[in-house]
């Protein structure tokens, strides 16, 4: 159990830091970045991590049944949308609140779907868990107060902020939490066929990982990708990839899409490991993990600079909140262990 709780504690922390170097880029609109960067995590990476990685690659896939393809393949897509609203969250309220608010949402749902395909655990294990996930949800509600706190904060020095873009950031991160949720149950239905599939065809334990993530990702990178087609052209943004900053922000936009795949690979596994209701308290942890990392990561690119001592209070107590909660869901699987 050790073992799972540091490879999903270990992948929120990747998960985390995955959005930095969009800071760094130069020349790039939005649409630019987050473009390319959805091309390379959602079919450059996978693809060619899955082709190399897994035996048997062509046998697994094409004898999965039609069920499991249909489950992941929609709860993928719904995932995909999520995704993108997040990082149109992070662009309207900042890294630090756009990973709290739509990973806590993630957690209180997401972490309870699993049990569709599994089955509801022990009264005392589920009891724990829902206690756990309350003083989780505590903390998503001190988060998005502290973020309405910085806003009116920031306004005060800067006029162009804008009245309701932060309620707006908020919304949009609740809403693709929601709807990312789709990641944790893809997990759950496709996990036991592909593990016996990728054990028969002679992979190691951490192949089944990279498996769960190829349907996952092709799916999810569907509906990205009209978007962003569509996008590039209503904002005419097609002309900003042609800038002498292109190779660095390719390098910079191709280390988010490996951290942002390795992270979702090294979660499937830490879930494997956990055991019994892994979906659920791995997810729990993972997510939480990184949160805990991208409101560090806000706080140091000074994010939180303009805000006052009552937002970063709120802020800490979110976050303290979150960390609390999910230490009761890791007692939570020790019991049903």
């Amino acid at each position: 159990m050790i073992e799972g709780i540091l490879f999903a504690i270990f992948a929120g922390l990747v998960l985390g830091l995955y959005a930095l170097p969009e800071k760094f880029t130069k020349d790039f609109k939005y649409e630019n970045t987050w473009s390319l960067f959805f091309l390379l995590t959602m079919f450059v990476v996978p693809i060619i991590a899955s082709i190399t990685l897994i035996n048997g690659f062509g046998d697994i896939f094409g004898n999965m049944p039609t069920d499991i393809w249909i489950k992941m393949g929609l709860t993928s897509f719904l995932w995909g949308i999520g995704v993108m609203m997040w990082s149109k969250a992070i662009n309207h309220i900042g890294l630090s609140l756009g990973f709290s608010l739509f990973i806590g949402t993630i957690i209180l749902v997401g972490s309870l779907l699993p049990y569709i395909e599994e089955g509801l655990p022990e009264s005392n294990v589920l009891t724990a868990v829902l206690i756990g996930l309350a003083v989780v949800l505590v903390g998503i509600f001190a988060n998005g107060k502290a973020g309405l706190l910085r806003e009116k904060d920031e306004a005060k020095e800067d006029e162009k902020t804008g009245k309701g873009s932060m309620v707006t950031g908020i919304l949009i991160a609740v809403i693709g939490g929601l709807l990312a949720t789709g990641f944790s149950y893809a997990n759950a239905a496709g996990r036991p066929y592909l593990h016996e599939a990728s054990q028969a065809a002679g992979n190691a334990e951490w192949v089944t990982a990279v498996a769960v993530m190829f349907p996952i990702f092709l799916s999810g990178g569907i509906v990205m990708t009209a978007f962003f087609l569509w996008q590039l052209s209503q904002k005419k943004a097609w002309g900003d990839f042609k800038t002498p900053a292109f190779g660095k922000n390719f390098v910079l936009i191709l280390i988010m899409a490996v951290f942002h795949y390795g992270a979702s690979a090294l979660f499937a596994f830490a879930a494997y490991k956990l055991g019994n209701s892994g979906n659920t308290v791995g997810y729990a942890i993972f997510n939480t993990s990184c949160v805990v990392t991208a409101i560090m990561s806000g706080i140091i690119t000074k994010e939180w600079v303009k805000a006052s001592g009552k937002a970063k209070g709120f802020l800490y107590l979110g976050l303290s909140c979150m960390v609390i909660g999910i230490i009761v869901v890791a007692y939570a699987n020790s019991l049903a262990a």
